[in-house]
């Protein structure tokens, strides 16, 4: 699977807070390049554009992932942009980033790839396993946390421990999105 390898504060910069692609903050506040200084005002498709990049880059998928989601999240009764969320939310390397293992959502993917992370008693090392709810979670090796949890999970910091309590929902995700506009996004291709 190809990764972004690149300059991850540009990428901050262009489409703005990632909480699970980086932990470093910029002292520039406009975007990258030479003409990143200027109001440019965006089209109809570059704003939904930057909306889909936004999920690609902050859960680490390619494009070909998020539109396998997409077309995942349409087949599934209820409001397709809040699916496709729950979807990318219940990955286990999500999962693991958001009960504070892991400092970022990669370093997370690079703990269950290596063979870190127990689902149930089970070695799981697919960063896209589908978590269900009742699932438990443990790391292997002692791990320190580093925020609070979200509702949906519950975390024992003394044993490396945590369960899957329920599915998300909409307001426990931290990051600014509009699902809407990824939906029309891919109105066209999916």
């Amino acid at each position: 699977m190809s990764r972004f390898r690149g300059p991850r504060l540009k990428i901050v910069r262009r489409l703005g807070e990632l909480p699970g692609f980086t932990q470093k903050q910029s002292k520039k506040s406009n975007r990258p390049g030479q003409h990143g200084a200027k109001d440019s005002k965006l089209s109809a498709y570059g704003v939904r554009l930057q909306e889909k990049q936004k999920l690609r880059y902050n859960y680490g998928v390619t494009e070909r992932q998020l539109l396998n989601y997409v077309r995942k999240a349409r087949r599934k009764k209820g409001s397709t942009g809040d699916i496709i969320l729950q979807l990318l939310e219940m990955r286990l390397d999500n999962i693991v980033y958001r009960l504070g293992f892991a400092p970022t959502i990669f370093a997370a993917r690079q703990l269950v790839n290596h063979g870190h992370i127990l689902v149930n008693g089970r070695i799981v090392n697919i960063p896209s396993y589908e978590c269900r709810t009742h699932d438990k979670i443990q790391a292997k090796i002692t791990l320190s946390s580093h925020s609070n949890v979200p509702n949906h999970l519950t975390r024992k910091v003394d044993e490396n421990f945590g369960q899957v309590n329920n599915i998300v929902d909409r307001s426990s995700i931290p990051m600014k999105i509009n699902e809407l506009l990824v939906v029309e996004y891919y109105s066209r291709k999916a």
